[in-house]
């Protein structure tokens, strides 16, 4: 496969949980990066303001920077926001992804697209790429309509599916840090013993999506952690890892939640594709969390 040693990136999204760690590996790895945000100035990169709700100014940035290479991270990612705010949810999610894809088709740039576990119905877990999509609420669909509208493309491009993904941001809290909180709080927490997911340690995935893009991956590709684990096992294992109190753990089911949106009970993925290609292999769930609590 073709590629320049050292290209011109894209990434939007780039003050995310995601994005922020993509950004800085890309900057380490001497690419010219192009850090989109919306609200909070990214740390790495060029950092280049982008509301995603304009149309005009996508086609006009894309065209200006004129990327080998563009990553679209940048979402509505709030489970219930996007059930209550449709049209904005399809606004981000689904028109800015169709736009930014025409526009890097026209430049030739190579089109990464993130997307999530929860295009799935979650009846059944470790879904592979070709298993049909179904998702139960609207932000599963904004996010599959994204998808659906890169099958109109000519130029080449990769859907990426991730799932629960965690590590240290300076203001999004994941799942692992907030068990630890409470838990040394001596808090009591009701964590879900019936939701299954693949959680995905972020250093990990960012450096997945590089290789994906840098090599050009065409088609589908899921890239996550190795585990199938539920919400409970996982907050047990960090209080376990972290010598805390486990009685703090509430068991609790999907039932009981008030949530606006339903939310998929095993959103597993299988990553096999990934182990037989990459050379960043994904990570299993223990492997992770120890490197997450030493970042710590």
């Amino acid at each position: 496969m073709d590629f320049k040693l050292e290209m011109k990136f894209c990434v939007t999204g780039s003050s995310g949980l995601i994005g922020s760690q993509v950004v800085k590996d890309l900057t380490e790895q001497n690419h010219t990066v192009y850090s989109c945000y919306h609200n909070t100035k990214p740390e790495y990169g060029i950092p280049l303001q982008l509301n995603l709700e304009n149309t005009e100014k996508i086609q006009k940035t894309i065209q200006e920077i004129k990327p080998d290479r563009i990553i679209h991270l940048a979402a509505v990612t709030n489970v219930d926001l996007c059930e209550t705010e449709k049209e904005l949810a399809h606004l981000i999610n689904t028109k800015a992804t169709q736009t930014l894809a025409r526009e890097a088709a026209k430049q030739n740039a190579f089109f990464v697209y993130v997307s999530t576990d929860y295009v799935f119905d979650g009846k059944q877990g470790m879904k592979k790429e070709g298993d049909l999509p179904n998702p139960l609420g609207f932000y599963g669909k904004s996010k599959l309509d994204g998808e659906i509208e890169l099958n109109h493309l000519a130029s080449p491009y990769v859907i990426v599916r991730t799932s629960t993904p965690f590590g240290l941001h300076k203001t999004k809290k994941s799942f692992p840090l907030w068990v630890k909180e409470n838990l040394e709080l001596k808090k009591k927490i009701p964590v879900l013993v019936d939701q299954f997911t693949s959680p995905t340690y972020v250093p990990n995935l960012s450096k997945m999506l590089i290789e994906v893009a840098t090599r050009q991956f065409i088609g589908i590709i899921h890239l996550t952690g190795a585990t199938r684990i539920s919400r409970y096992a996982l907050a047990e294992l960090v209080a376990d890892k972290l010598s805390l109190d486990k009685k703090l753990l509430i068991p609790t089911k999907t039932n009981d939640m008030n949530w606006k949106s339903q939310r998929p009970k095993d959103s597993s993925l299988n990553v096999s594709l990934a182990n037989e290609i990459l050379n960043e292999k994904p990570q299993k769930i223990e492997q992770s969390l120890d490197l997450f609590i030493n970042e710590l």
